[in-house]
């Protein structure tokens, strides 16, 4: 079985002001009052930055991005995430924006690696953002991310 995600995260009305400064933008709602924007091939082209500086820690972050986030974070916390499952086998990258600075990561996790304390590098992006867990579920399945398991599923809103 495999999961696939690359996607911003943030409140509902947050990405919704990110969507239309950049019309290939597609959020889909989650649970929580948060949604997510995924970053397709299309979203990727669209916003790197030629000649940008790349952010390290992700395995697929658009060049020059990191200042688009920094400006969108000036209205709330905004996270990127990455998780990429095959087989068991895979990894997590997360990182989170707030009052134009990077307040948490980049963090990444791979198979076989426990994490933290704290938790996944995704659980703790999603709780930087405004997640909360609930009845026995982590924030990763409390705001529904275990809903779609490949990118392309997400597209459709």
């Amino acid at each position: 079985m495999s999961y696939e995600l690359k996607a911003l995260i943030a409140s509902r009305e947050l990405l919704d002001v990110v969507a239309a400064e950049v019309p290939v933008a597609r959020v889909a709602g989650l649970e929580q009052k948060l949604a997510l924007i995924p970053m397709t091939d299309l979203l990727f082209d669209t916003v790197t930055e030629h000649g940008g500086a790349v952010q390290p820690g992700f395995a697929s972050f658009p060049g020059g991005f990191g200042r688009r986030m920094a400006a969108w974070s000036k209205a709330g916390p905004i996270g990127y995430v990455e998780a990429d499952f095959i087989g068991g086998e895979g990894t997590q990258h997360a990182a989170v924006w707030f009052d134009a600075q990077v307040v948490l990561g980049p963090l990444a996790s791979v198979t076989g690696q426990p994490f933290p304390a704290e938790g996944s590098p995704i659980s703790q992006a999603l709780r930087r953002v405004g997640a909360q867990h609930t009845h026995g579920r982590d924030e990763f399945e409390a705001v529904g991310l275990d809903r779609h398991r490949r990118l392309v599923d997400w597209c459709s809103g």
